[in-house]
């Protein structure tokens, strides 16, 4: 019977289309669950989309259509993320959506079994929340005020509501944490327990009244299943717990590993083991917190505006070559600062310069002096081929290891290694000086190509996880055999045919101009922007003379910023939430975002006209206009919002 492996991504909440962060945890899952099958076990490879909550049900509204036509157009729709999935190749076992209605059915029973065993109970919430993540949190949680988790505002909220008693398992969270390798890579560890742990577990707000675009509490109309609840139990209710769609849950519980984005480990490593005590059911092995992709030094946000298009890059270079770069790149426990010239300088040096010319040259010259078939009489030298023999045929132990480790890029930098020796191989047996005398030196030519071949060979299985379509034509032009491409043949150095016969292909990564590039990826990146902003009417500016008295009716005040966010699908305008003084907030927008980060801005004092009528933009409703004044600094346009004096209070006149 073969060995069972169960892995899963978190289900990515589909607010907007997906990025390469995104696309960076399900490639590496999906290169485990590839490399695990490769091993012979039969695996189940989940992920998906966490589809309630009150960001969906308000970006709905905006957009005028239902919740469920809202996440139905981002999963499903063109370019969503089943398309970015197939694009990039992730060979997912198991696709689920909180919106199927077997999940549904099972979220309510796993709601009732914690509540009648008295896990959860009745209450009301008070404290703070940010509506981004979907997170309740203490004053004392904030840092400078603002959500811990992505540094955002977070608004007042008091409601009816259900809690799960988190606080119960706290003793047996910290045992499972601190004395178990559970929580992978260790240095997770010490942050959950001191920022949750030590200062003492609180219990966890389970339902919302506040809205309705969630799974219902069939014994309590008017709450709905608030989201960690409903998202984390995906991983059971996949397999068929607690429905009848699915009978895998036996089989292939518990998880082998859950990967997940270093943000979201407190819930997965807290309250997931926590609801799981709960159920009477196994936690899950592992819980593994891979690191973040940075731009220009900071964490991609869709609400930043700062996100990296998978799809564009997929489609431009491959997605093997998207694969192969996030995982080469990036040890995956660590955060690391994506850029695009770091991607081309990656597909040109080890993918175009190191294996494509190894695999290009060595067919070639099979071709050229063999007619694409080697002689089976050959001559080996050990003084010469035995280095390479040798780290080729100790290549899959060193691989394995790192991969059990779920460190990609020491799997790729051992495979590397060896690549990189056999093109050395080539200059210190120079091939092409052997070929002049055919006779003396043909069987030596022979063995040269044939230790080439089957370094190729034995590289291309174990990168065959990583860039699967590359892989195959690799096997194809050095002609491995089925039985040549597999797990066991990687550890067998010889198993191609001494007479192989080999088929020169095309370049498989041609070489890239890095200037020309870069300056013609800006450009499809603009127009790519450009194409994703909706159609909408604005209308046009025009210039019309205001005499003075007109002027005079204007009604400056001064407004004080409780928060500011990028608007979606847009280049220029923030979206700001004023305290005018009235006790309800004012939203104005503000074309100003080439100018100024909108986390900048909260807290200042600035001015703004409030008696001009409503105007829509871009689907939304700004109510005034925030004055600004623009100069040329070194023929330079520039902008600067009109500030004052942070004491003056909010609605304070001031013209």
């Amino acid at each position: 019977m073969s060995e069972k492996f169960y892995i899963t991504t978190p289900i990515y909440y589909p607010s907007d289309k997906l990025h390469i962060g995104h696309t960076y945890c399900t490639v590496a899952t999906d290169t485990m669950a590839r490399y695990k099958r490769m091993q012979g076990c039969e695996v189940m490879f989940l992920t998906g989309t966490d589809e309630h909550g009150q960001k969906i049900e308000d970006k709905a509204r905006e957009a005028g259509v239902t919740p469920q036509q809202f996440v139905d157009n981002i999963v499903e729709g063109p370019k969503g993320v089943k398309d970015l999935w197939k694009l990039m190749n992730v060979s997912y076992d198991r696709f689920i959506r909180t919106t199927d209605d077997y999940h549904v059915a099972a979220i309510q029973k796993i709601f009732r079994q914690m509540y009648d065993k008295g896990d959860i109970y009745k209450g009301t919430y008070k404290g703070k929340y940010c509506t981004p993540c979907e997170s309740f949190w203490t004053e004392s949680q904030l840092v400078d005020g603002k959500c811990p988790d992505c540094g955002r505002p977070v608004v007042d909220a008091e409601e009816e509501a259900y809690f799960f008693k988190l606080s119960k398992y706290s003793d047996r969270i910290r045992d499972l944490l601190e004395n178990t390798d559970f929580l992978q890579p260790r240095s997770r560890v010490n942050e959950m327990i001191h920022n949750f742990i030590d200062p003492g577990l609180e219990d966890l707000c389970v339902s919302r009244t506040s809205f309705q675009w969630g799974i219902p509490v069939d014994f309590d109309p008017g709450h709905v299943v608030y989201v960690w609840i409903d998202a984390l139990s995906n991983y059971i209710t996949a397999l068929g717990f607690q429905n009848g769609r699915y009978d895998d849950y036996a089989k292939f519980w518990p998880a082998d590993v859950h990967f997940v984005g270093k943000e979201i480990v407190r819930f997965h490593s807290i309250i997931w083991p926590a609801m799981l005590m709960s159920l009477d059911q196994p936690l899950p092995k592992h819980v593994y917190g891979h690191g973040w992709l940075l731009l220009d030094g900071g964490k991609m946000s869709k609400s930043k505006g700062n996100v990296v298009d998978p799809y564009l890059l997929a489609q431009r270079y491959s997605a093997d070559a998207l694969r192969f770069f996030l995982l080469r790149s990036f040890p995956f426990g660590s955060d690391g600062n994506f850029s695009n010239e770091l991607l081309i300088q990656t597909i040109n040096t080890d993918l175009a310069n190191d294996l494509g010319n190894l695999v290009s040259r060595t067919t070639a010259m099979a071709e050229k002096y063999f007619a694409g078939t080697l002689p089976a009489g050959q001559r080996a030298d050990e003084a010469l081929d035995g280095e390479l023999t040798a780290l080729a045929s100790g290549l899959r132990d060193k691989y394995e290891e790192a991969m059990e480790r779920y460190q990609f890029q020491d799997a790729l930098a051992a495979v590397f290694q060896v690549i990189g020796r056999a093109n050395k191989y080539i200059d210190e047996n120079a091939p092409w000086a052997l070929a002049k005398d055919m006779d003396a030196n043909g069987p030596r030519l022979a063995r040269v190509l044939y230790n080439l071949l089957e370094t190729i060979r034995i590289s291309a299985v174990l990168l065959t996880p990583f860039i699967p379509d590359t892989c195959a034509k690799i096997f194809d032009q050095v002609g491995a055999c089925e039985g040549c491409r597999t797990w066991d043949s990687a550890k067998v150095w010889g198993s191609l045919s001494a007479a192989v016969t080999v088929k020169k292909g095309e370049n498989l990564f041609p070489r890239i101009d890095m200037e020309k590039e870069l300056a013609e990826l800006e450009e499809a990146e603009a127009a790519a922007r450009k194409a994703a902003l909706p159609a909408v009417e604005i209308e046009p500016a025009v210039e019309e003379p205001v005499d003075f008295d007109t002027f005079c009716k204007s009604d400056f005040r001064a407004v004080k910023v409780k928060a500011c966010e990028a608007v979606k699908k847009s280049e220029k305008l923030l979206k700001f939430t004023l305290d005018d003084g009235t006790g309800t907030d004012r939203q104005i927008l503000s074309g100003i975002h080439k100018f100024y980060e909108p986390e900048d801005l909260v807290g200042k004092t600035l001015v703004a006209i409030v008696n001009l009528p409503p105007r829509k933009m871009m689907g939304q409703v700004s109510s005034g206009m925030l004055l600004s004044a623009v100069h040329k600094e070194h023929g330079e346009e520039k902008l600067n919002l009109i500030m004052v004096d942070d004491a003056i209070p909010a609605g304070a006149k001031l013209c």
